[in-house]
């Protein structure tokens, strides 16, 4: 077979599994009508993908791809707290957006397995949070914290999935709840959104106080709030 027929036929087959799937989330997809669908026979299937799992797991990538394209347009505010606000809004758009795509990239579970693809939107998380901790502004470890925001992010993200219906006033409250949590500000007192929004506005603009003071700034102000 030629290289760039090789090519073209497991592009096609990917692509045709991956409109089914897009187009009936959660249901089980038959490995003929993808067949049927390109014109070839089931071992031309196999031998591209192995099995159906080997075809999924190529369908969850391509998913994280456009995932992560989609990201990609997103430039950084230079706020790692507003970074995880907008990174947070981003994956419940594109889970509304493709739930055929979701349910299959974070949606199955089986014990002990995750998708390989799964690594690369949470290392970059990791690196958001660990820019957060390096500021000072986690009451938590950069992982631990990487872990309540994408655990809480799915969660909101399968529910809307779910119902078929999106609930933006459900996604901020949860969002904002992870983000004191993990910040230290639902620990603060009655005046814990002024003290908030003291430290995001010092956080975003360390250049007027100075990194050195901005750090010093920061662990002060929430210690203080916290007696």
């Amino acid at each position: 077979m030629p290289p760039e027929l090789h090519t073209d036929t497991r592009t096609r087959l990917l692509n045709a599994a991956a409109e089914m799937i897009a187009a009936s989330p959660g249901e089980d997809v038959s490995l003929r009508a993808i067949c049927a669908a390109v014109g070839v026979k089931m071992p031309t299937l196999y031998h591209f993908f192995g099995s159906k799992r080997g075809l999924i797991e190529a369908v969850i990538e391509r998913g994280f791809d456009m995932y992560l394209e989609a990201k990609a347009s997103t430039e950084s505010s230079g706020d790692p707290i507003q970074d995880i606000r907008a990174g947070w809004d981003a994956h419940v758009a594109f889970g509304l957006e493709n739930p055929g795509f979701y349910t299959l990239m974070y949606g199955t579970v089986q014990p002990g397995y995750s998708p390989a693809a799964q690594s690369r939107p949470s290392e970059i998380l990791r690196s958001i949070t660990r820019q957060a901790a390096e500021q000072g502004r986690l009451v938590v470890t950069p992982e631990q914290a990487a872990a309540h925001v994408l655990v809480a992010n799915i969660g909101v993200t399968l529910r809307q999935i779910v119902l078929d219906e999106e609930d933006r006033a459900l996604s901020v409250a949860i969002r904002e709840g992870v983000i004191a949590a993990i910040t230290g500000a639902a620990a603060l007192g009655g005046d814990s959104d002024a003290v908030r929004d003291l430290i995001e506005r010092a956080a975003a603009r360390p250049e007027v106080l100075g990194p050195t003071e901005t750090r010093l700034f920061i662990e002060w102000a929430q210690r203080l709030d916290g007696a």
